[in-house]
């Protein structure tokens, strides 16, 4: 992680262990921020800060682009932010730009078969989601608990009766819901099956599995340049492991107060807890230094 030498931060901490954080007079100001969602932007019930319109008008005042950057699907982002018109959508597996797709990464066929075969091998139970850039097929006969969790990330969804029907192509990430918890049961034989590619642990019991190379710091970068800013003015917030590329590849690293503690290991900031509005609080400092 490039520490920017114009950052200056202190940290301490109040009676109710909320950091106090100031940024230092030479900050540069942040041209291109990406927040993640969940446990991050959005708050223990999964909605946005009430405030989330006067940051964004503060960030377009200040020459700032936020960009959500989440594992959700590009159909569900759009539906959240309809007026948006770049986003990171499933992990850095669509790029949207000015209303436009600009980039996609399928799997290889003999990568999604891989993972499917060795999803079917688990024991525990867990659900595999199969996303396109369009939908996500969903087997028709899953748990309260998985449809229910299902709903909060894709809006566009095709339920099929089985899902061996889904073809393995044009499949951009696999989604596995394990209720019991997808880092202890689902990643080791997951990442075993199909150790070349990327395997990410996106929260507590989800595990998505997406193309070499594709994460969410991958499309930041790609966005930076695109935009002629250089990633030294990008700010990067997130909670979990599948926001831990991003991190290192952004300017600025700021993880959450409740963020997985391999990404407070590498941050330059923690923000306070998404449950305390950490984002705008720390969005705020930056965009107003």
């Amino acid at each position: 992680m490039f520490q920017p030498p114009f950052l200056r931060l202190v940290l301490t901490s109040t009676p109710a262990s909320k950091p106090n954080l100031q940024i230092g007079v030479n900050f540069l100001l942040p041209r291109l921020v990406a927040l993640d969602m969940d446990g991050t932007l959005l708050d223990a019930h999964g909605q946005l800060p009430a405030d989330f319109s006067e940051l964004e008008e503060l960030a377009t005042a200040r020459g700032c682009e936020l960009v959500p950057a989440s594992g959700r699907q590009l159909a569900t982002l759009q539906d959240m932010f309809p007026e948006g018109g770049t986003f990171i959508a499933e992990n850095g597996s669509v790029i949207l730009r000015d209303g436009e797709i600009i980039a996609t990464f399928p799997l290889q066929e003999e990568t999604v078969r891989a993972a499917r075969d060795a999803a079917s091998a688990i024991s525990e139970a867990h659900t595999v989601v199969l996303c396109s850039p369009e939908t996500a097929y969903v087997a028709r006969d899953v748990t309260q608990a998985a449809r229910a969790e299902i709903s909060k990330y894709y809006k566009a969804v095709t339920w099929v009766d089985n899902l061996d029907t889904v073809p393995n192509t044009n499949i951009i990430k696999i989604a596995i819901f394990c209720e019991s918890g997808s880092e202890t049961h689902i990643y080791e034989p997951i990442r075993r099956a199909v150790p070349e590619d990327n395997v990410a642990v996106s929260g507590k019991v989800w595990l998505d599995v997406m193309a070499r190379d594709v994460d969410k710091g991958a499309a930041l970068t790609t966005l930076a340049e695109l935009a002629n800013v250089p990633i030294t003015a990008t700010v990067a917030f997130g909670d979990y492991l599948n926001d831990l590329e991003m991190l290192r590849a952004a300017g600025t690293a700021v993880a959450m107060d409740n963020a997985h503690p391999k990404l407070k290991e590498i941050a330059d900031i923690i923000a306070p807890a998404n449950t305390d509005n950490g984002v705008s609080t720390m969005l705020r400092q930056l965009l107003r230094t």
